[in-house]
């Protein structure tokens, strides 16, 4: 009776997982599908857009629940596709800074334990420096610059970031910018008209949503 019993388990708990798999897919290509939207409508460039806002603290909140359920979403619980997708709606959860960290934390343990792959944490740890107007550990963060290009935010030395990058198999910084730059040409992103009331908008936003003080 008792291998019949954690046979039962075992089963019930790969659909728990499978149907977890499905949801949190479902959050992304909703995520996407939205963003392809904005591109396509020439508003992704136009500030926070309401409507993607609402979606990110949404899917933040239900993967939250989950997570809580079943621990950080790694490949072996819930699949390559899933595993990806947990990851883009946690970069992507902007406005909730208390589950992104704890996020981070979580994908921490996981790199450490060899379950994912040490370039998403790279990601997420310059996400989190840059809302906190820290200097980024990586260069994986772009925004504007004064001269109407997208530009690396804020780091401590090319050089270092260069050998950071390096160790954990990403191109050079050069080589990420002409892509970065590139890739905004493509989804016509144009700067914003006035660059000064953008940062101002942006440091009032890092501060309500509790970023900064």
């Amino acid at each position: 009776m008792a291998i019949f019993g954690l046979l039962f388990y075992i089963k019930n708990k790969k659909m728990d997982n499978k149907n977890i798999s499905e949801k949190i897919i479902e959050l992304k290509n909703a995520d996407l599908a939205l963003r392809d939207k904005l591109i396509k409508s020439g508003q992704l460039s136009s500030g926070y857009n309401n409507e993607m806002k609402e979606m990110h603290n949404r899917n933040a909140k239900i993967l939250c629940d989950i997570i809580d359920k079943i621990g950080y979403p790694t490949r072996e619980k819930v699949g390559k596709e899933a595993n990806e997708a947990t990851w883009l709606i946690i970069q992507h959860s902007i406005g909730q800074p208390e589950f992104m960290k704890k996020s981070a934390e979580l994908l921490k343990i996981a790199v450490r334990e060899g379950k994912e792959d040490p370039k998403s944490l790279a990601y997420l740890t310059d996400r989190i420096a840059v809302f906190e107007c820290k200097p980024q550990y990586y260069g994986t963060q772009f925004d504007w610059d004064d001269n109407g290009l997208l530009s690396p935010n804020h780091f401590d030395d090319l050089k270092k970031v260069n050998e950071r990058r390096k160790s954990i198999g990403l191109n050079t910084l050069e080589e990420q910018t002409v892509i970065i730059r590139k890739q905004a040409e493509n989804e016509n992103q144009l700067p914003p008209t006035d660059l000064e009331k953008r940062k101002q908008e942006i440091e009032e936003w890092k501060r309500n949503v509790g970023w900064i003080k």
